[in-house]
């Protein structure tokens, strides 16, 4: 990857909607090599999808939960049923695997204070786990989903 692929990315990364020509007019390219470029970024796997990006408070989904979860059984079962458990439930926007105290650190995207113990009740009924703990958001400083690209 060379620094016109990293260009091209962080442009992607701001609007995906933008038409390869104006991408490529940004990256001093014409058309065709530009969209080749993008081409192999997608193949290779280095741009996963485009997406829209939505405003969660618009759409009724204003409360960011980040719930810990502890369990007292690190068994190859108890993870398959976790993991199938999380990947099924619409709430679960990311799921990261912990070093040290917290095990698993979930974010979800909830209504209300009644649609995560919804989901609460739900996780907790499907597996067992040592500890759950639940942070909820009162402002969301910063929000991105594009990453730094060094050149």
């Amino acid at each position: 990857m060379d620094n016109t692929d990293r260009r091209i990315l962080e442009i992607l990364q701001r609007d995906a909607s933008l038409p390869v020509a104006e991408i490529a007019a940004q990256v001093n390219l014409s058309q065709t090599p530009c969209w080749r470029r993008i081409q192999k970024l997608e193949q290779s796997g280095v741009i996963q999808g485009r997406v829209a990006i939505l405003d969660p408070d618009k759409i009724g989904l204003g409360l960011t939960v980040f719930v810990e979860v502890e369990t007292g059984d690190h068994s190859k079962q108890w993870l398959e049923t976790f993991a199938e458990t999380v990947l099924t439930m619409a709430e679960v926007m990311d799921v990261f695997r912990m070093a040290v105290d917290v095990y698993y650190l979930l974010r979800l995207a909830v209504a209300n204070m009644a649609a995560y113990d919804d989901f609460y009740r739900r996780l907790i009924a499907t597996v067992p786990m040592k500890n759950v703990t639940s942070r909820f958001a009162m402002e969301r400083v910063k929000f991105t989903t594009a990453y730094p690209i060094e050149g």
